[in-house]
Formats: structure tokens, sequence, C-alpha cells
């Protein structure tokens, strides 16, 4: 009797033993999801959202468990957030567990991003104790590696549009020369004082004609009356001035055998040149006649409310009127600049007869950077306080790569003129060595240029916000918008803007068969990225750890590309 109550005695004490070690063993990853399923890199960062939870009967109600999210890699591991869990008879402020229903939570983390974590794993590590004892619960591995194609922009970025200096080169430029004829008081005869005027006028119109690169459009007599007498005595004055100037820089023309058109036209009243000359002078009451213009436009009206401002009225007819008894003589014409061959091969061969605009004009009409450094570079030595050489020397620099070099020309720049152009170069860089926020203050200063949205666009990338990114970028066709157009998962949208980059490379190409990966289209992925290891051989280390071809991993094809 005794031997049949001892045995099954004895079980229960095992089983209840047994049952006592499991409460707080293993946890199977089955407990865990994570969010997102594959982690992958945001703004710089690997953020992740656990949901976990602890079955029935497992948490000891005087246990505390303190849950840390750890990442890693060969060669390291980054620790997240912890959080703290205790029994029901633990004494605490951490959220509590049910022995006998369990309990979910949620954890949120992030991790610094750093190349390495591509290759990666995520676990849940545990540390737990029972009163004053510790108890060991084994690490759960709940995630496998790190999407980073984020990150890419690291390597876009070179691909950016930098600002240019602009040179304000132009081949045509229209200049006018002009002369005033002036005449007496309701008097349209030319006297002999103006006759020299005139000549002088036909002397210049003689010497520009001769130029060899000035070309002359046309002569313009503009005949005025001064606003004080009626409007038909004005009138008819105005059109005689007209008709006796018309003729004699006719005549002088004739006289020189000058074939030059003329053409004339008169102003009966000119109120507009009184109101500019009254608005120019100090006289008194200024104000109130520039009023007087605005209330009324009846001519006579006009003088009768103005000749009212008696006090001033004598200064008007000494001063102002007698400016306005005119006819302006316009010669206008055309300089002619070197042509573009003329300006390459000065550029090359004799720099020094080029102006500033000729010689940064001169870097555009080749496509070599290598002869657009050495342009830039005499344009410092001959322009040394033109801030627009320095500039383009730094996006030279950036373009190619040296960043370092870049900002040194365009620090250079900024010590000249802090203009919006050299504010987005600087922001460029700071953007491809890292320093977010130094570039969007370079970049609120650099309003007015062409590039800020495309500028705009990588620092959105960087900041995690795609959406941003994209429309920043607008119709720009370049690699850093067809990243962000991926990430924003506009996948038709991205082909279109690949299929345009304006300087194609080999990211252009690694970024078609990330594209088409996410679309499921393996001859994209395999004809580009063999097209782009063939450019730039280290992305075939990365593509054989990108998670963005895991589906690829076990192809023939895939696997002699990525290597």
């Amino acid at each position: 009797m005794t031997k049949k109550l001892y045995l099954p005695l004895l079980m229960a004490m095992v089983v209840a033993l047994f049952s006592s070690c499991k409460k707080m063993g293993p946890l199977s990853a089955d407990y865990f999801t994570v969010t997102p399923q594959v982690l992958e890199a945001v703004g710089g960062k690997v953020p992740a959202t656990i949901n976990g939870k602890f079955p029935e009967k497992y948490f000891n109600k005087k246990a505390v468990v303190e849950v840390t999210p750890v990442l890693k890699w060969e060669g390291g591991q980054a620790k997240g957030q912890s959080a703290t869990f205790q029994g029901e008879k633990v004494e605490g402020n951490d959220q509590t567990i049910s022995y006998k229903m369990g309990g979910s939570y949620t954890m949120k983390t992030s991790f610094d991003y750093v190349p390495e974590m591509a290759k990666s794993e995520l676990y849940l590590e545990f540390k737990a104790t029972i009163g004053k004892k510790q108890v060991t619960i084994p690490a759960v591995k709940i995630a496998d590696g790190v999407i980073s194609t984020s990150e890419l922009i690291n390597n876009t970025l070179a691909n950016a549009n930098g600002a240019l200096g602009e040179d304000a080169f132009q081949r045509v430029i229209k200049e006018k020369h002009e002369s005033n004829i002036m005449f007496l008081i309701q008097q349209a005869n030319i006297r002999s004082s103006e006759l020299k005027k005139a000549t002088e006028f036909n002397d210049e119109v003689a010497n520009i004609n001769e130029a060899d690169n000035k070309k002359i459009s046309n002569i313009e007599v503009s005949a005025y009356a001064s606003p004080d007498g009626g409007v038909k005595l004005n009138t008819t004055l105005a059109e005689n001035r007209e008709n006796n100037t018309a003729k004699l820089v006719e005549k002088n023309l004739k006289k020189d055998k000058l074939d030059i058109a003329v053409d004339s036209k008169y102003t009966a009243q000119d109120w507009e040149g009184f109101q500019e000359l009254v608005s120019k002078s100090n006289i008194q009451d200024k104000e109130l006649i520039l009023r007087v213009l605005s209330m009324y436009q009846d001519p006579a009206q006009r003088e009768q409310e103005i000749k009212n401002i008696s006090s001033v009225y004598k200064t008007l007819a000494d001063e102002i009127l007698p400016q306005l008894r005119r006819s302006r003589l316009t010669l206008n014409y055309e300089i002619i600049g070197k042509s573009d061959e003329e300006i390459s091969k000065l550029a090359a061969s004799n720099p020094s007869e080029l102006n500033v605009e000729e010689l940064l004009y001169a870097a555009t009409l080749t496509n070599d950077p290598a002869k657009q450094e050495a342009i830039y570079t005499q344009a410092t030595k001959q322009f040394p306080n033109d801030y627009r050489a320095y500039n383009n020397l730094g996006k030279l620099a950036f373009q190619a790569g040296n960043a370092d070099k870049a900002e040194s020309y365009l620090k250079k720049a900024a010590s000249l003129n802090a203009a919006p152009e050299v504010n987005l170069n600087l922001g460029l860089v700071a953007l491809i060595k890292g320093d977010k926020a130094a570039a969007e203050t370079y970049f609120g200063k650099a309003a007015g240029t062409k590039e800020l949205g495309e500028s705009m666009g990588n620092l959105y990338i960087t900041q995690g916000q795609y959406e941003k990114a994209v429309n920043s970028f607008g119709a720009s066709k370049t690699n850093s918008a067809a990243l962000a157009q991926i990430l924003a998962k506009d996948y038709n949208k991205a082909k279109t803007t690949l299929d345009n980059v304006e300087r194609p490379d080999a990211y252009t190409d690694y970024l078609k068969a990330v594209l088409g990966a996410r679309t499921n289209n393996s001859s994209m992925v395999i004809s580009n990225l063999k097209n782009a290891v063939a450019k730039e051989p280290a992305l075939g280390k990365r593509a054989a750890n990108d998670l963005e071809f895991a589906k690829f991993f076990t192809n023939a094809d895939f696997m002699n590309i990525a290597k």
C-alpha cells in the first residue's frame, strides 16, 4: 500500500519540478513578430517595432525580466532600448505580466545604421531574476538582416546637379546714344546753339556705323511740348518740332552718305515727363502736385489745378517746364560680341583678351571637366574678386567626388559673395559628408536656384521623408530622384526616371536591378546588375549581401555576378 502511494507522489513531484523549470525557460520565436518583417535603414536609422508575448503560466509571480533587442553581425553588435516586465508579486512600476493569463507587449527600438548590418540578425536577449536568483532565458532570433537601399543616397549624391555661377555673356548687346535739342517756349525753330548738338550726334552715328562690331538699327526722333498752354497749340508746336528735327537729322545723314532709317513721332503735352521731373525734384508742394496728376486725367483741368498752387507755379515755369520743350534724338544700335570659336581659341591661347563674362562663357563651350577647370582657374587669376569661378571649381570638384576640395573652393567663393548658388553647393557638400543640419541651413539660403528642389529631395531622402523627396525632385532625372521613387514604391515613375538619367553610371544600373527585384523581373535584375558590376566591381559584393535580392541568392546567374 505504501509503495502504491509513494510512486504517484514521486511522479507528481517530478512533473511539478519540470513544470516549474519550464515556466521561465526558452521562448519560441513564434511568440514575436517584427515590423517591418525585414529591417530597413531609414534616414540613417534602423527602426523596428517588436510585438511580443509571454505565454500563459510562464511568467513567475516573483520574476523580473529585462528584454533587450540586439542587432548582431560578424565582428559587432548594437543594442536597442530595453524594456522591463515584472510578475504579479513584485512591487515596482514596470509592466506586470499575469502568471495565469500571460501578457503581450510592444517595443519600439532603433539602431544607428552601419554598413555591416546588411548581413545581420536581430535577437531578443533576456536578463531574468526570481527574487535574488538569476534565471537563464536563452536569446531568441526574431529577424534577419537590414535592407539598406536608402543608404545608396551616399552614392547617388555624386550624380546631383550643383549650381553654376552663370556668366552674363551676351552675343548681341543693345545700346543707345541720346542727345536733346532744346526749344524756347512756343517756338519750333532749331537755334544755332542747338545745331552743334545735332552735328555731334551725327558724328557719333558715323563712328558707330564704321565700327566692325557694331550695327545700327535706326534713329528715333521724339518731339515734345510742355503741358502748359492749350492742347491745340501744343499739338501744332510738337508736330513742328518733330518735322524740323527730323529734317535736320536726315540732312546731316545725307551729307555723310549714311543710309539709316529715321523714325519720328511727337507728344503734344508731355505729362509723363513732367511727372518724372517733379518726382525727382525738391520743389515745394511736390506731393500736392503729384496728387493732382493722379486725381485728374483731363489735361486742361490738370493745368488749371496746378496753376492754382500759386506758391510753386513760378518754380515749375522756371525749372521744370523748360526741360520738356525738346526733341530727343536716339541712336539705337547693337554691339556684336565674339563668336564661340573666337572665345574658345582665346580661352586656350590668350585668355587675357577675354573679359570675365567671356571667360566664364568659354567654360560652357566644352564638356571636358579638365578644360573647364583650366578656364575657371584662369578666371580666378584674372578676376580674383569674382566668386563665380571659385563656385564653379567647387561644383566640378564635387562632381569628381572630391568633397574636401569642393568645400575649399566654395568657402573661398562664399567669402567673396555668399550667393544662393554657393550656399546650395555647400549644402550638397555638407550632405555628402553626413551633416544634415548644416545642409538644411545652407539650402535655406539658396532660394532662387533652379537646383534647390533637387537638393532638398536629396536631403529628404537622408531624413527618411520619401514622399516629400519625390515631390521636391519633380521632373528631375537623376539617380537620387529614382531612388526616392523606389523608396516611395512608385515603381513605374522610377523606371521612367532611370531610363532618362542625364548622366547614367553604375548606380543607375544598380537601381534598375533593385527595381527589377521589387517588381519580380529577373531578366531586369541580371542584365542591369551585370552592367553595374562591370562599371563598379565593388557593387558585386554589395549585391551578394543585399536583401533586396534575397529571392535571387540561389540563382546561378545572379551568384556568378554577385561575388
